[in-house]
């Protein structure tokens, strides 16, 4: 019983132990591994919530814990990764701006942090979210030098490496994690599958971009999850809020 009750702690706890690691691959330029354990540590999160609903056990503890959790999981990693990339980009630059520059990618961290405060306060977030969820938000941030680095195009390695255009992903990312957009949550509570055609039609789109583009599928999954989101609260539904 007690293991039961402790469980969906134990697995949040191994979602920042997930983010610690990624962390340290982060900082070795590893960031096919970072990716992989932050992909870890989202499992984990994604599990423990599963588990306290299905044994009953939530918690203020749990709740607590969880931002906590995700907060190095999906705030500090991607902050840090944008700190590298913006560093790596000013090259040898020794100007004022190119010094300062890197440290615009910890706004991503910033602005994770009061999302994950808000969210414990925001009781409109229960069936779905309102602005981008820092997870998924750190994927989108995690793939970016993965992508720059695998990518056949000159013209996606030149952007993914270009000052400016790192600055327009903060700065995008920073508004998205707050910005007051309904999006659609791909948790299923219950059976009634008809219930969930627009999470599960998602779902088997993002495996398919991901079977034939691999790691350049999961930022188009990220905006494909944005606009989707949109379109469908806009034009299809009522609203997901």
């Amino acid at each position: 019983m007690y293991l039961k009750k402790q469980l969906p702690n134990i697995l949040t706890l191994l979602n920042l132990f997930s983010g610690c690691v990624a962390l340290l691959y982060v900082f070795q330029d590893n960031y096919m591994a970072a990716f992989g354990f932050v992909c870890l540590g989202i499992f984990f999160d994604f599990f423990d919530g599963f588990f306290a609903r299905l044994f009953q056990v939530s918690s203020p503890l749990g709740l607590q814990l969880d931002s906590l959790a995700d907060m190095v999981t999906s705030g500090v990693v991607p902050g840090v990764v944008m700190y590298h990339m913006l560093l790596e980009s000013a090259g040898n630059s020794t100007t004022f701006f190119a010094l300062v520059m890197p440290y615009f990618g910890f706004l991503i961290t910033l602005a994770s942090c009061y999302r994950l405060a808000n969210f414990n306060l925001d009781t409109r977030q229960t069936n779905s979210f309102i602005g981008l969820p820092t997870p998924a938000n750190a994927l989108f941030i995690l793939s970016l030098p993965l992508v720059a680095i695998h990518s056949e195009s000159i013209v996606v390695f030149e952007l993914l490496i270009n000052h400016a255009v790192l600055l327009l992903i903060t700065f995008v990312s920073v508004y998205m994690l707050n910005a007051e957009i309904p999006l659609f949550a791909l948790k299923m509570k219950g059976s009634n599958w008809k219930a969930y055609k627009l999470q599960l039609g998602f779902v088997l789109y993002s495996v398919l971009l991901l079977v034939f583009l691999q790691i350049t599928a999961v930022p188009l999954i990220i905006i494909s999850y944005v606009l989707t989101s949109v379109i469908y609260n806009r034009w299809f539904a009522k609203p997901l809020i």
